[in-house]
């Protein structure tokens, strides 16, 4: 139908406190192995334990989302820690039965407030107050699940001019 690679990377927003807290293990981990060197060896265990947990947290705490539509394949990835990447989903748009704003009323049934169907949930937003975010309702190994997005203008207008009759803007 159309030939076409659309590559969309969304950041997501951190945590509020998550800079604190990185801080606070980092000032908690340099006070335990300067205890373990100069009191006891017993301190440098909860040292090393901080510095493990500092790598890790740092690393699920930053989340970066890739959006890769190339023709009727929609391609989801998760970046954690700005270098480990996993293809969360790989999506044929044929099995999608809509898109559209969040409060639209083409995806009104599948809201926990106001709908009655439940489905799997997949948040890969930025978590941004002013940037707008869609719902797509799709197939995926035979199960319906819901997809929230951020998606640009660029890609909206190719899903847009693809299935017209299932992408409301």
């Amino acid at each position: 139908m159309y030939n076409y690679r659309i590559t969309e990377q969304v950041v997501r927003k951190p945590k509020a406190m998550s800079g604190l807290l990185q801080k606070a293990m980092v000032i908690f981990a340099v006070l335990f192995i300067l205890l373990g060197i100069m009191i006891s060896q017993g301190f440098m265990l909860p040292g090393f334990l901080l510095v493990l947990l500092y790598f890790f947290y740092s690393v699920l705490s930053q989340k970066e989302y890739e959006y890769v539509l190339e023709g009727q394949t929609l391609t989801i990835e998760v970046i954690l820690g700005k270098r480990y990447r996993r293809t969360a989903h790989v999506l044929e748009l044929n099995t999608m039965e809509t898109t559209a704003p969040n409060r639209h009323d083409a995806v009104a049934k599948y809201r926990k407030d106001a709908g009655g169907i439940s489905l799997p949930k997949y948040d890969y937003t930025s978590y941004e107050k002013d940037t707008p975010y869609y719902t797509m309702i799709i197939m995926e190994n035979k199960q319906k699940i819901k997809l929230l997005l951020d998606l640009s203008d660029e890609m909206l207008q190719a899903l847009k001019k693809s299935y017209p009759d299932r992408v409301f803007l």
